[in-house]
């Protein structure tokens, strides 16, 4: 059982933990609990190196590296390689959407109505702990890929001005290209998409969530 904090082990998982830096020089990532490694299991995804709290891993060293706020009973470690890379027809495609948060919840949203996604340069890393949670799982069934190579057509989904969502004409594949919630779309990116839509709202309403409208858009595509 490991019981010291200067286990290699454990200074590689603290380093995956706080780092996407490190992530992405070591190829590697980390799932805390049971949840996630079910999920990865199902999925066919072995991890590199797992570790069970107090059996292979005394309890508080697992509390002291957690970003949870119960410590877990598990700790997998897993390559990045491993993870699903096809483009598939129907894919959202975010551009610098920076929060973890949001990334993970549309990672989810994908999985639910069965497309893909595609980050920008600027986008929160998949595979950190935030988004890995908010993703429950649904990072090692969703392909993810780069924003250049999702497929065409790209429809812009925009707050205002565009046409309404239900009325965007029926293609056999299509990227929802989202943008970061203040920032949104710049002009330059909305000057390579072929159509902008917009999801009607209640008159006092400003704007959805971008992991709302993602979740919207997908169900749209799917209902037609």
């Amino acid at each position: 059982m490991i019981t010291s904090a200067h286990n290699p082990k454990l200074k590689l998982i603290r380093r995956l933990l706080e780092s996407r830096r490190q992530r992405a020089k070591e190829g590697l990532f980390v799932c805390e609990g049971e949840d996630l490694v079910d999920a990865a299991r199902e999925a066919g995804i072995e991890p590199e190196e797992l570790l069970v709290a107090g059996e292979d891993v005394d309890v508080g060293l697992v509390a002291e590296l957690s970003t949870l706020g119960h410590p877990p009973r598990v700790i997998g470690i897993y390559r990045r390689d491993d993870l699903p890379r096809a483009t598939l027809p129907l894919t959202l495609a975010l551009w610098r959407v920076g929060d973890p948060g949001n990334v993970g919840t549309l990672l989810r949203s994908a999985d639910a109505f069965g497309a893909g996604v595609a980050l920008s340069a600027g986008c929160a890393d998949p595979t950190g702990p935030k988004s890995l949670r908010a993703s429950a799982g649904a990072i090692f069934r969703v392909p993810v890929g780069t924003f250049e190579d999702s497929p065409k057509p790209w429809i812009a989904l925009v707050a205002h001005g565009g046409m309404p969502l239900d009325q965007v004409p029926r293609h056999g594949q299509a990227s929802f290209v989202l943008g970061a919630e203040r920032e949104g779309l710049p002009e330059d990116v909305l000057a390579r998409c072929d159509v902008r839509a917009t999801i009607p709202l209640a008159p006092a309403s400003e704007s959805l969530n971008v992991a709302a409208a993602g979740a919207i858009a997908l169900y749209e595509k799917r209902r037609r």
